[in-house]
Parts: C-alpha cells; sequence; structure tokens
C-alpha cells in the first residue's frame, strides 16, 4: 500500500534511495548524497510513477513514497523551507 501526502505537508526522509531525481521539467539524476537522512521538506506535488516533488534545502527532488514519512508535529525538527 503506497503512502498519500498533502500538498505543503512536511515530510522527512527515512532512507536514502541509491539516487535522487530532480524535480525539474527535465529531470536529472543526482547522486544521494545531496539529501540527508532525516532531512526534512515539503511536498510541492504529486507525480507520476508514485514519485512526490519535495522542495528540501538544496533543492527540490522525486522522492518515492517508501523513502519518506510524514513529519508528527510534536517533533522538533530543523526545517529550513519555511518560506513556502
Amino acid at each position: 500500500m503506497e503512502k498519500e501526502f498533502e500538498i505543503r505537508q512536511k515530510v522527512k526522509v527515512i532512507a536514502i534511495p541509491p539516487y535522487v531525481k530532480t524535480a525539474e521539467p527535465m529531470p536529472i539524476l543526482r547522486p544521494s548524497s545531496v539529501i540527508k537522512l532525516g532531512e526534512v521538506g515539503v511536498v510541492i506535488d504529486r507525480r507520476p510513477g508514485g514519485y512526490w516533488g519535495v522542495l528540501f534545502q538544496k533543492g527540490a527532488f522525486l522522492m518515492e513514497s517508501q523513502y519518506i514519512e510524514v513529519v508528527k508535529s510534536s517533533e522538533n525538527n530543523k526545517d529550513t523551507t519555511e518560506h513556502i
């Protein structure tokens, strides 16, 4: 069962994929080191193929739901994407 998220919902990285795709019109593969385990981002859109566009500190990337989970409101995080 695939997880569902809402636009503007905060999510955190719970597993690092082997690589990440940028959330640009022409996605580019980037090394997984551009995101960190536990990093918090904001869901910006839903993409085909089970991907979610997520804005992190170093840019927007396409993430599969198995690699992210919703940030609980009680969690204390270092979110740097408050400008959204």
